[in-house]
């Protein structure tokens, strides 16, 4: 069974690759960001909670996003293996996972690593566009993958594009310092383990996808 963690920065690309191997795999994709950010959008006591930390670019607090994963990892369809996206984030949240995986007796098989760096994760995030609607959030950017038919609303829904609160350099600067600094630690976590693949995330789309592909055992 394939439950595989993509790990990663802002502006790597593990969203979209996540969405890919998980169409490779036919498992459903977790999108932790995209979890939250409904959760707060909803206008839940646990969103309203998150909510603040979000705004400003900072990590919700991990027992908030403990329960969103849970929540998620006890619905039916993540019997058959999971591609988390976004999660975890830190040593005590991938310890976390190690218990939750345990009490569904299932195991983390494969953690990719896409690595990036910071200037280029700027240069991206600030193009990015991302669909308005929260039940589709399709990403674009400006530069490398803007929409085919109108340049402000979505190829797949229609909805208008935004460009998120989080998405300026200053905050994306801020998420990055926060990523190198509580997430990095993680690559040596799972380096250790022997499942940990790095995967330079500057590559070609296709290139990447191929190379991921061919880490967790698929042809390519």
């Amino acid at each position: 069974m394939y439950n595989i963690v993509m790990l990663g920065s802002q502006g790597s690309g593990k969203g979209t690759q996540a969405d890919r191997l998980a169409a490779k795999l036919g498992t459903p994709v977790i999108p932790v960001g995209q979890t939250l950010r409904a959760e707060v959008a909803r206008g839940t006591g646990l969103g309203q909670a998150m909510a603040g930390y979000m705004d400003r670019g900072e990590l919700a607090p991990s027992d908030m996003v403990y329960q969103v994963v849970a929540d998620r990892m006890s619905e039916g369809d993540t019997l058959g293996g999971v591609v988390l996206d976004g999660y975890p984030r830190t040593l005590d949240q991938a310890e976390a996972l190690d218990e939750m995986m345990t009490k569904l007796d299932r195991q983390i098989s494969h953690v990719i690593y896409l690595e990036i760096s910071k200037e280029e994760a700027i240069r991206r995030m600030s193009g990015r566009r991302v669909c308005s609607n929260p039940h589709c959030e399709l990403n674009y950017h400006i530069e490398f993958n803007p929409p085919k038919k109108d340049p402000n609303r979505c190829d797949r829904c229609g909805s208008l594009l935004e460009q998120r609160k989080d998405d300026v350099p200053e905050a994306i600067s801020r998420r990055l310092d926060t990523f190198m600094h509580e997430t990095a630690p993680l690559v040596e976590f799972y380096g250790k383990r022997g499942i940990l693949t790095k995967v330079s995330g500057e590559q070609p789309i296709e290139v990447v996808e191929k190379q991921i592909a061919q880490a967790v055992g698929l042809a390519g």
